[in-house]
């Protein structure tokens, strides 16, 4: 196995990025990818990764210029859950803040599909994480076109039109939030099916993980071909320079933490976040500020 380096971790996210989505093949990526690493290996350079990370993150908190969100999806038991726990536990909660898109309530179903995520979206100087995204709406909504409330909308879900005006809206929006500052890093945790399948009997005979499964996963398991082809669909029409698909072998979660978390090193790195200066009014007056707080004293 080979050992980590800086210069090879750097390098890893190259591999998988996608910033131009016309000819993309999701075959392209094999699920079962591990960079000639090692889970122990991998597993210890993240957790010394976990303070630059946290520092950068500090950096744009302070400068207060840009956000960062970043979209996980994919496929039940993609390990979506567990890479949040492992990559972004480094960042201060303060700072960060994990959405979670479920079924649409009555107060969203009123309003247009990209009205909720809007309100989501992370503010200045924060890191937002989408644990499923907006993307769901060209994902589960096209696989299941037949169960798509479509009152007062335009075109038929039937038709591959309406699913392509519809990822023209996604790319036009994430083009918008670029220009006010927000940038994006889409990840798409890329699994077989049988792996899946070995996770999800994991889930059902361990019983401290039994909570998490759900019989419909094996109802969804016979839409995978489709799944794959609406995936395949979603990154061609929205994988952009600003807005780039991370498209990560998932076989092995360990392997698909350590991309994730180069990518999203490089990507705040590349904004260069700095705190902004003190005051002159604090510089001017640093040496009387700290004597006298240097002398304060707390009453009894």
């Amino acid at each position: 196995m080979t050992e980590i380096t800086l210069g090879k971790a750097r390098k890893l996210p190259g591999q998988y990025l996608i910033r131009d989505g016309r000819d993309f093949e999701l075959k392209s990526i094999r699920p079962q990818d591990h960079g000639g690493f090692h889970k122990k290996h991998a597993e210890a350079w993240i957790a010394r990764r976990r303070a630059h990370l946290g520092a950068l993150q500090e950096r744009l908190a302070a400068e207060h210029r840009y956000s960062m969100l970043v979209v996980l999806q994919g496929m039940d038991g993609a390990g979506k859950d567990s890479l949040i726990q492992h990559v972004m536990t480094g960042m201060n909660p303060q700072g960060t803040k994990v959405v979670s898109f479920k079924q649409p309530n009555n107060i969203e179903s009123a309003h247009d599909y990209l009205w909720r995520v809007h309100m989501a979206v992370p503010a200045r100087g924060q890191v937002g994480v989408f644990n499923r995204s907006h993307y769901e709406d060209v994902l589960v909504a096209r696989v299941h076109a037949d169960k798509l409330d479509t009152n007062g909308m335009q075109g038929d879900p039937n038709k591959p039109e309406f699913w392509d005006n519809r990822l023209k809206d996604i790319r036009d929006f994430e083009s918008y939030l670029g220009r006010q500052g927000i940038h994006i890093l889409k990840v798409m945790l890329h699994m077989s099916p049988d792996r899946q399948k070995e996770r999800l009997l994991r889930r059902l005979r361990r019983p401290d993980k039994r909570w998490k499964f759900d019989e419909s996963d094996l109802t969804e398991r016979q839409f995978w071909p489709a799944y794959s082809k609406a995936y395949e669909e979603a990154i061609r029409a929205t994988a952009t320079e600003h807005a780039p698909w991370l498209v990560v072998p998932s076989n092995r979660k360990w392997y698909a933490r350590l991309v994730v978390m180069e990518a999203l090193i490089a990507r705040l790195e590349s904004l260069s976040p700095e705190p902004p200066p003190p005051s002159p009014e604090i510089m001017a007056n640093i040496d009387r500020i700290e004597a006298k707080l240097e002398a304060s004293q707390i009453p009894d």
